[in-house]
């Protein structure tokens, strides 16, 4: 059986749809990626649903082979920090990527080559959290005190 276009069902789902379903954890991880060059020099990460915990971790950035042997800045601006970008990143033919083992930023972002041409690599990482989901344990660690009873 051959598959032609018309009989391969595509689908999307959106975010929402995979937070709000019982059957699927209270955590979505999605991958996420740009490119930065002379072209498109600002790209913005917003998350979708503001009603949801929103974390949002950059893994590498790195300079395309094409690129020119000049100096790339990348920066970088979140919600936390307000609209005063902040470079994260130089590199060069010599020194062609960085990785991060943790760094966190607050959605909105908005990633920035200040300087050379691209093109410039961003790989990330968007996890959402249900924050309406809180477990027994935690609402003990909320509130201080433990109500379990140690006997010996």
């Amino acid at each position: 059986m051959t598959d032609s276009a018309e009989d391969v069902l595509r689908t999307s789902i959106s975010l929402s749809d995979l937070t709000s379903s019982s059957s699927i954890s209270d955590k979505v991880f999605v991958h996420w990626g740009c490119e930065l060059s002379a072209a498109q020099s600002v790209t913005v990460f917003e998350a979708e649903d503001d009603l949801l915990e929103n974390q949002f971790f950059v893994k590498t950035i790195c300079l395309s082979a094409e690129a020119a042997d000049e100096m790339h800045v990348v920066s970088a601006s979140d919600a936390a920090g307000g609209s005063r970008p902040v470079p994260i990143a130089t590199l060069r033919h010599c020194m062609p990527m960085v990785s991060f083992p943790g760094l966190e930023l607050i959605p909105p972002v908005t990633f920035k080559l200040c300087s050379g041409k691209g093109p410039v690599f961003i790989s990330a990482q968007h996890i959402a959290l249900n924050p309406t989901e809180i477990t027994e344990e935690d609402e003990e660690d909320e509130g201080g005190f433990s109500t379990d009873v140690l006997t010996v």
